[in-house]
């Protein structure tokens, strides 16, 4: 990867986590009360996120005829599975119960709160195992 793309990716990834964090979606407390139906703020949070990547790929290919620095636009079929299934799964049933997500995680760290450690480490366990036993 290139240096430019690699400041692209900065930027861009210290956008989503302000972007988090402005949606106070780093809090585990607010996730919960999220996951229990008592607080449906993070719905518009998630359902604007969807709808505005929705749009991005389906317009943005049709508008420029490349990235701005990358050669051409990448293909990424996918497939439901038995396996996706299982993953989707796996990841809601552990949302549930550490109330954190991996991006909010990560920009929780970012913001100091360090008890979300352990729920990334979990994570970062969970996605080795995936990567050595379901990648063969």
């Amino acid at each position: 990867m290139k240096r430019s793309s690699l400041f692209f990716v900065l930027i861009a990834g210290g956008l989503f986590g302000y972007g988090l964090s402005l949606a106070t979606m780093i809090s585990p407390e607010v996730v919960r009360s999220f996951l229990r139906f008592e607080d449906l703020g993070l719905l518009f949070v998630l359902g604007g996120a969807a709808m505005t990547t929705l749009l991005v790929y389906q317009l943005v290919p049709r508008i420029l005829k490349k990235p701005l620095l990358e050669a051409a636009f990448g293909k990424h079929p996918s497939a439901l599975t038995k396996q996706t299934i299982g993953g989707a799964a796996i990841f809601g049933i552990g949302w549930g119960l550490s109330n954190v997500c991996p991006g909010p995680a990560i920009a929780g760290l970012g913001a100091g709160n360090w008890p979300i450690l352990f729920a990334f480490v979990g994570m970062a366990a969970g996605g080795y195992v995936q990567g050595r036993w379901f990648a063969r």
